[in-house]
């Protein structure tokens, strides 16, 4: 039986194209997206580095680009947030009948977009009963350690979870420690569909 419902974020409830990115990137000059550039990423996402730090970064390989010019480009992962999947998830909370929690790779420029253009974010984050976000927390899926954090902060048995997210890497990880997992597909599926796709969950 299912306790516990941790979700992802992105392409789970607030809509992602995501090569939106590189492409805006590679409209203001960026020649290629390297290995190095991908640890850049990933180290803002784990907050190891602060967005002056990684905005800078980005000016010295885009130099006629604009910081305001590369935010937006930085940005431009992120889409619509249905307001059906909100009214799903405030209905599934008020019933109490499972612990909420979100799971979200993300970062500081990402979350500040979010509380600007989705006017009912906070609404939504009263939902969780936590709210982690990986720049944090200094963790990031689909790292083992992350997932290891939940089930020890919440003292969780991994056969009475389940993980959400569209990202196949991610869920075969929590797979890994006896999480359930729906990798769902953002194409063809929808988060309000939970409770009939993984019926032989609950």
């Amino acid at each position: 039986m299912i306790k516990t419902i941790i979700f992802d974020f992105g392409d789970v409830f607030i809509n992602l194209d995501k090569s939106a990115t590189i492409r805006e990137l590679t409209k203001l000059g960026l020649p290629l997206f390297t290995k190095d550039l991908e640890h850049l990423n990933e180290s803002y996402e784990t907050g190891e580095i602060t967005t002056k730090e990684f905005i800078n970064h980005y000016q010295k390989l885009l130099p006629d680009a604009s910081e305001r010019k590369i935010i937006n480009a930085w940005n431009a992962i992120l889409k619509d947030f249905p307001k059906h999947r909100l009214e799903f998830l405030q209905k599934l909370s008020k019933n109490k009948t499972y612990q909420l929690i979100l799971l979200s790779n993300t970062n500081e420029l990402h979350i500040n977009w979010i509380k600007e253009n989705i006017p009912f974010y906070y609404d939504f984050k009263s939902c969780f009963q936590t709210f982690y976000l990986s720049h944090e927390i200094n963790l990031r899926k689909p790292n083992l350690d992350i997932f290891q954090f939940v089930l020890d902060n919440h003292q969780l048995t991994p056969s009475e979870t389940l993980f959400i997210d569209d990202t196949f890497a991610n869920t075969t990880a929590a797979q890994e420690l006896g999480i359930n997992i729906w990798n769902n597909d953002p194409k063809k599926e929808d988060i309000t569909n939970l409770f009939t796709i993984k019926s032989n969950l609950f």
